[in-house]
């Protein structure tokens, strides 16, 4: 992925809950990337919704 691709990108940084353009912050405490501020705003969100399917999906296996 190129340099101005990754700093396009929003992150949430899990550590400090805060919202950031590009990688400013050590990979153990980012979660994205994400297109959109919005979406990486609600990271905890989506995290939480694909593990319930990740979770749905093993116990139909």
């Amino acid at each position: 992925m190129s340099e101005e691709r990754i700093e396009s990108q929003w992150w949430y940084n899990d550590r400090t809950h805060q919202v950031e353009q590009g990688l400013k912050s050590p990979n153990r405490d980012h979660i994205g990337p994400f297109d959109t501020r919005e979406e990486a705003e609600h990271a905890l969100d989506t995290v939480a919704r694909n593990n319930r399917k990740w979770d749905e999906d093993d116990a139909d296996n």
